[in-house]
């Protein structure tokens, strides 16, 4: 989406800083999101069955 968000700003604007921007943006993105696959969540880890 952001990827097609970038080209019809660069195709409208002319302005090729625009468009690396958000493709930049996708990027971080997409870094994130694999990040998260490899770290997984925080809050699934561990042991919930804890006694007191």
């Amino acid at each position: 989406m952001i990827k097609q968000m970038a080209w019809n700003t660069f195709k409208n604007t002319g302005n090729i800083n625009t468009f690396l921007e958000l493709m930049e943006v996708e990027n971080i993105e997409k870094n994130l999101l694999e990040a998260e696959k490899q770290n997984g969540n925080i809050e699934t880890k561990g042991n919930s069955n804890s006694r007191t």
